[in-house]
């Protein structure tokens, strides 16, 4: 066997360390004193956050503040095994829905996504999740081996749920937040010249606004923020999560394991791009090299840098052995689709009668 495909075998073993932490130092395009714009996110049902930048504040005046979440880490990374360099890793699954392909890469919940329970490989996706309850991931790991390594949640079907094996985010630390104002002018003065009426109600009004007739101001909104802090990538590969995945056999879960730990080492390392959103083009601070840190069970940690073509070469190695299928295009099913959300109806119906039932008898 390949001196490859047995290299990181001490890290699969039960008493194996516990996670793989990279943390990588970060700066703006502009420099280090450069304005970032950070994720903006929606006010909370209960109004506690307003919404905007999530900033959280400490006692001593220092803050946090999440330029990207673990979730949006997630999607900006796993597409990577869509390019030709690394999509002989697994098995290329596209659901064709109306018009459009969609790569399984591409689902926003993976191997869970409706789009996918909705096409023609509904049964054997819901046969994978029964059999990864019953402590058996294979199955999955031969359709969705990334849904392994991102984490998956069947939410509306078998209830099966994975972890994620990588947890990537980045943020900024002791962050000044900015404010902007801009103001839009129209081409030209539409009610000076006759050309719209100026005397109307405020439904036309606000359709003016929205056309481009009009003048619109806007101020004080989000300008971004100074980072005097820095910022940072930390990112996790937790190899003591990545254990648990078990196959019929120790063979198979040796093969198993190793291909996803290739998979997952791929993904770490790779050169992600930094440009996240408008105004948030951040780059690596060659001055502050990122570290690498094996955490062992005990607690003690070791460097153990990984170049990404190393980690290349050994996802390749393990997948050869653990056998990757053949990429398959299905088709997206509405009569599935359909029966969904009958389905769903019911539920929230049955909810709603408990719910009535248990409020009449509280009275």
């Amino acid at each position: 066997m390949s001196e490859v495909v047995q290299r990181f075998d001490n890290w699969l073993i039960n008493n194996g360390p516990a996670a793989l932490v990279i943390r990588e130092h970060l700066i703006p395009v502009e420099g280090v004193d450069g304005v970032l714009f950070p994720a903006t996110f929606a006010e909370s049902k209960d109004k506690v956050f307003k919404g905007g930048y999530n900033i959280d504040e400490f006692p001593d005046g220092t803050n946090v503040c999440l330029v990207d979440s673990v979730g949006s880490q997630a999607n900006r990374i796993e597409p990577l095994f869509m390019d030709s360099d690394y999509s002989e890793l697994i098995p290329q699954i596209t659901v064709k829905a109306g018009s459009k392909k969609v790569n399984l890469l591409e689902a926003g919940h993976r191997a869970g996504d409706a789009l996918v329970r909705c096409s023609t490989l509904q049964q054997e996706l819901h046969d994978a999740f029964k059999t990864l309850l019953d402590g058996n991931a294979e199955p999955l790991a031969r359709i969705a081996p990334t849904s392994l390594v991102f984490g998956a949640w069947d939410s509306r079907d078998t209830q099966a749920k994975l972890p994620r094996l990588i947890d990537s985010k980045i943020r900024a630390y002791n962050v000044r937040k900015l404010t902007r104002s801009a103001q839009f002018n129209p081409s030209t003065e539409y009610f000076d010249q006759g050309l719209l009426e100026k005397d109307v109600g405020k439904n036309v009004k606000d359709a003016y606004a929205a056309c481009g007739f009009v003048h619109v101001p806007e101020t004080g909104t989000h300008g971004g923020v100074i980072a005097a802090g820095g910022i940072r990538r930390d990112a996790v590969l937790h190899l003591a999560a990545l254990r648990l995945l078990k196959t019929s056999t120790d063979e198979k879960t040796l093969a198993l394991r190793r291909y996803i730990l290739g998979l997952s080492l791929t993904a770490l390392t790779a050169p992600t791009t930094g440009y996240l959103r408008q105004g948030c083009n951040l780059v690596p601070d060659i001055e502050n090299p990122p570290e690498f840190t094996l955490v062992h069970c005990d607690g003690q940690r070791e460097n153990a840098r990984i170049l990404h073509n190393d980690a290349l070469a050994y996802a390749k190695s393990t997948a050869s052995a653990f056998g990757v299928a053949s990429a398959l295009e299905v088709d997206f099913n509405k009569e599935t689709a359909k029966k969904l959300v009958a389905d769903a109806i019911k539920k929230e119906s049955v909810k709603k009668d408990v719910a009535d039932a248990t409020k009449k008898k509280g009275k």
